[in-house]
């Protein structure tokens, strides 16, 4: 029952942030579209009273129709295919309803070919210069000028979206598709597969749900050893809450940053010169982030929970390198490494293991010649965006600065507002609030589908070949990545993550199941009952993980940090009491601290002490103590410049 519950409200998230709000009269058209045909070939009968036989034949028949050269005839089969993979919501009476026939239809879908089908109409709509050309001449693109590709894009995310989730009491035919249509995927030798017509649409549109895709499409790929998920951030794509979630000071009996008031405030003139004039600091505010409520089939109400002392997460070192480290420890004033007289019987031992394995690394490479790559889904995903891989970079960055809340309206900015405007602008106010709170939800999802894809494109690539890491990772800093996250933080954080951008009645499939209430300009105002906004918080956690993967040990990017003057803009986002945001806000001030100088450090000694506390630590670690401006420029600035390269 919990796990139908889990799928239940995953499915109905990412169909919520699937649709803008603009997109909601499309719902009736897609259904007229496909009873009209439905209809011609069946008489009086119900799609759900239809046999399986019966079904697969009619889907067939539509599969036919797509082949037509008319394209509003196209059109108007592919409305009525995702009105198939939208559930038949009309015949459905609750949400769960067309989570099963959604999920029966998309299986049903691909079984008789029309993803592939997708995939060609897909790359004629792409190189459909006619089309690209007129939209341009418009004075102003609005949602129609991208409804061939929204449509399609619609049913490709409904089909890998469902299909990726393996339920309880999956048939083996199911469990059987899922692998072939994960094969499918990453099939090399095929000339239509899903990802370089993703990458390529970046190209020719700003569409979000080539994001979405993009996104599902990396979260599920094969890796080639193991990789655990964070489960904070697997519970933010369901809406579950889970024991992470609390603020790091729930495992401390005292709290850093608790009870700051301005005569206690540390005193930081770059935190001044670096705040957004004319606001009202909200960072006085002692918030800690709770999860919210669970259904009661979740957690008892008896049930409670205990918090351990100490951090939350297990070591990241291992015995040996644990013992490594001691060994280059007692040995950091001596050339001579060979010499073990004087240490432990395990460090003995330790250094015979460490030379066997580098003697063996030595051999395979040199006499056994190169190893033969496995061609996974992430060696084939970076062979194909390695030719155009600076393009796409730029790209996901372009539209990640243009969907940022502190970016201002620019003449040669990307318009990532073409799917969400209408044909004809409000002319009331309650039309204007309502598209008003549709872009703005409408970046949020930008910005979280980019921060996604970038942090899990690092992530396998990194599992796949470091040197394929370093490479994206090279190529983020050249397009301004650093400057452009810390830009992003230079905001009221605390209003960004309290935003409430949305409307429940207008949430698919809400909206088409239940009678539609009357909308009026104070419910609108008043947002939902959530105190926080869990898709905001998530972009600013994976944000914070990128900046953290690309500067980490690379003392010239950390640099940029102290340049850029991230300290007090980072200092403000610890005021937001959550457990994972405040761990890697606390990260990038650790290895930026030595080069802030000793009074910096003396007089921000509530940050240094929460640094102590909530970070690992090495054992010749000299983050708090280190001379920065000797290492900026004597050994340690060229020690940092090899690493980088």
């Amino acid at each position: 029952m919990c796990l139908v519950l889990f799928n239940y409200i995953s499915f109905c998230l990412f169909c919520t942030e699937l649709y803008s709000y603009t997109e909601e009269p499309e719902f009736s058209l897609n259904r007229d579209y496909f009873e009209e045909d439905f209809k011609n070939h069946v008489k009086g009968r119900r799609w759900m009273e239809l046999s399986m036989e019966e079904q697969r034949a009619y889907v067939m028949r539509l599969l036919d129709a797509l082949e037509v050269t008319d394209r509003d005839k196209r059109l108007k089969v592919a409305r009525a295919i995702l009105y198939l993979a939208q559930g038949v919501f009309d015949e459905c009476d609750t949400e769960t309803d067309v989570l099963y026939w959604s999920r029966h239809n998309v299986f049903l879908l691909y079984d008789m070919g029309i993803f592939t089908a997708l995939l060609e109409l897909l790359s004629m709509e792409i190189d459909n210069n006619q089309a690209c050309s007129s939209a341009v001449r418009k004075p102003a693109i609005s949602l129609a000028d991208s409804t061939e590709l929204r449509v399609l894009l619609s049913i490709m995310y409904l089909m890998v979206e469902t299909i990726r989730v393996e339920m309880e009491g999956d048939s083996p035919e199911r469990k059987a598709a899922r692998e072939a249509f994960k094969t499918e995927l990453g099939e090399r030798d095929c000339e239509r597969t899903v990802w370089p017509l993703v990458l390529q649409i970046y190209s020719v549109c700003v569409c979000v749900l080539p994001l979405l895709i993009a996104w599902k499409e990396t979260v599920h790929m094969p890796r080639n050893r193991s990789l655990p998920q964070t489960p904070f951030v697997h519970s933010l794509c369901c809406g579950l809450p889970l024991v992470k979630q609390d603020s790091l000071d729930t495992y401390n009996e005292r709290d850093p940053f608790k009870n700051d008031d301005v005569r206690d405030e540390e005193d930081d003139p770059e935190d001044m010169d670096s705040g957004i004039e004319g606001e009202v600091d909200p960072l006085d505010r002692d918030v800690i982030i709770q999860p919210p409520l669970p259904p009661p089939l979740l957690r008892p109400p008896t049930e409670r929970l205990s918090f351990p002392k100490g951090l939350p997460w297990a070591p990241k070192y291992t015995l040996l390198f644990l013992v490594h480290t001691v060994f280059s420890f007692f040995l950091m004033f001596y050339s001579d490494t060979d010499t073990l007289v004087g240490l432990p019987r395990p460090i003995h031992e330790s250094v015979k293991t460490l030379k066997q394995v580098s003697m063996e690394t030595f051999l395979f490479s040199n006499i056994l010649g190169e190893e033969e790559v496995e061609e996974i889904p992430a060696e084939i995903l970076y062979l194909g965006m390695l030719p155009s891989l600076s393009q796409y970079v730029i790209a996901l960055l372009k539209l990640l600065l243009a969907a940022a809340p502190t970016s201002k309206a620019k003449t040669d900015s990307i318009n990532i507002l073409a799917d969400v405007l209408p044909e004809e602008m409000p002319i009331t106010v309650l039309q204007s609030m309502k598209l008003g709170i549709d872009v703005n939800r409408h970046k949020e999802i930008i910005v979280k589908a980019i921060a996604a894809v970038l942090l899990l494109l690092l992530k396998h690539f990194k599992l796949n070949h470091i040197f394929q890491f370093e490479y994206v990772a090279q190529h983020l800093v050249f397009a301004n990545c650093i400057p452009l996250i810390l830009k992003f933080f230079n905001q009221n954080i605390m209003s960004y993550i309290s935003a409430k951008n949305s409307i429940c009645a207008l949430d698919f499939p809400h909206c088409v199941v239940h009678e539609m209430p009357e909308l009026t300009a104070e419910s609108l105002e008043a947002g939902d009952s959530n105190q926080f906004c869990w898709r905001n918080l998530f972009s600013c956690i994976n944000l914070l993980r990128i900046l953290n993967k690309i500067t980490k040990w690379k003392h010239s990017r950390t640099m940029m940090l102290v340049v850029f003057k991230s300290a007090p803009i980072l200092k403000r986002a610890l005021k937001v009491k959550q457990a994972m945001m405040q761990l890697y806000v606390l990260k990038l001030l650790k290895i930026q601290t030595k080069y802030l100088g000793r009074q910096w450090r003396k007089s921000n000694m509530k940050t240094m002490s929460a640094i102590y506390q909530k970070v690992r630590h090495r054992l010749n670690d000299d983050w708090a103590y280190g001379n920065g401006k000797y290492r900026a420029g004597g050994a340690g600035f060229s020690q940092g410049w090899g690493q980088s390269l």
